[in-house]
């Protein structure tokens, strides 16, 4: 781990010294794990486990006394800072250690309260430093995955497979909503997982025309749609996975959309490849979905990144473009939306090889009878 880190941090040094910051100050909870190894967890957005200080010379992770001990384990390259009265009172003095006269810090995770704080006690010692808010610096090396990443992110998902292969032998009438999804959370965590990736979604009939439906107590029946999306977390990765599935005959609605949706999805797989714009790939599926008649109803992105986070770039959507290069994983996961029917969604995670898309999954998305 301390090699990985090592290198992370020689990269992005390289990337301070051409955006012209002295010192980052790393907040974002994955960042800082992702360049420390660091696996101390913010419980909420306005409380923090610690942060980072990385200028070209010195590696610093400053933190409290709950995570002290954790952090000297943890992170072997960082000089341990452990402040008592919170970080905005401490870093003037870390800052004029480190001899830093632009600060960048990470916009999408300060507060404006901390903002105001760190400028206050700027300005109560005279300490001539300039904040700069940065976006992405870290996040940016972030999306080309290690080999070492992409088995973690393998391992996360056959923990969520192999329980829903389960969880379908427990499939029957009468069963809810709730029931499934806390099934499905319990057996992650027996199966190995550190926690979920995010709350489970199992949606039955109508409920599942809700992209992100919250399971309710609404009972199974034979003949719907039954639209799960759910992950594992381990070792920080997270998986994520997309399957829809029905009990008994399919009304012929189903049988037309889910087809329409596994098609899509296998052609957008099909498509990728490095140099491919992502735009472009979900152009192909949402192409797809609007020549078989279900224009419309495909409202989100066809898919997105994970890693150290649920959701992180490379991006598939229309709104925003990237091209796709080797070691980038994203999931695949179009989807038909039918508000008085249900609906249909099909998630597979990929790595972009040399010669295309390595699927991860090793269930098949193309099974729906149960």
């Amino acid at each position: 781990m301390s090699h990985s880190v090592a290198n992370r941090i020689e990269k992005l040094r390289l990337s301070l010294a051409e955006n012209s910051i002295d010192t980052l100050l790393v907040l974002v909870e994955e960042n800082r794990r992702y360049l420390s190894g660091f696996t101390g967890e913010d419980t909420q957005f306005d409380e923090s486990a610690g942060a980072l200080l990385i200028n070209q010379d010195k590696l610093l992770l400053a933190t409290d006394s709950r995570y002290e001990l954790q952090a000297v384990s943890e992170a072997p390259l960082y000089d341990i800072v452990c402040y008592k009265d919170g970080l905005a009172k401490e870093l003037p003095g870390i800052l004029n250690e480190l001899g830093t006269e632009r600060l960048g810090f990470e916009s999408v995770r300060m507060a404006f309260r901390d903002y105001g704080k760190i400028t206050k006690q700027l300005d109560k010692v005279k300490c001539p430093v300039e904040l700069v808010p940065v976006e992405d610096i870290v996040e940016k090396l972030r999306i080309v995955k290690e080999e070492g990443e992409i088995e973690a992110l393998r391992k996360a998902l056959s923990i969520a497979e192999s329980v829903f292969t389960e969880l379908l032998q427990h499939l029957k009438p009468g069963i809810t909503e709730k029931e499934l999804a806390w099934m499905m959370e319990k057996g992650m965590r027996e199966a190995g997982a550190d926690s979920i990736s995010f709350p489970s979604i199992v949606a039955a009939g109508t409920n599942s025309a809700l992209p992100h439906a919250i399971p309710g107590d609404r009972v199974i029946n034979n003949g719907e749609p039954i639209l799960f999306d759910w992950g594992a977390r381990l070792n920080g990765y997270c998986s994520d996975i997309s399957r829809t599935v029905v009990m008994g005959k399919p009304d012929r609605t189903f049988e037309k959309v889910f087809q329409t949706v596994l098609d899509a999805q296998r052609m957008a797989t099909d498509a990728i490849k490095p140099g491919m714009s992502s735009k472009a790939v979900d152009k192909v599926a949402r192409d797809h979905i609007e020549a078989k008649g279900f224009g419309g109803k495909f409202g989100h992105g066809l898919g997105h990144g994970t890693g150290l986070a649920i959701h992180e770039s490379p991006r598939l959507s229309p709104l925003k473009d990237m091209v796709l290069e080797p070691g980038m994983v994203s999931t695949v996961e179009p989807g038909i939306y039918l508000p008085d029917w249900g609906g249909v969604r099909l998630e597979n995670m990929i790595v972009v090889r040399e010669n295309g898309a390595e699927v991860l999954n090793r269930t098949d998305s193309g099974k729906y009878l149960v």
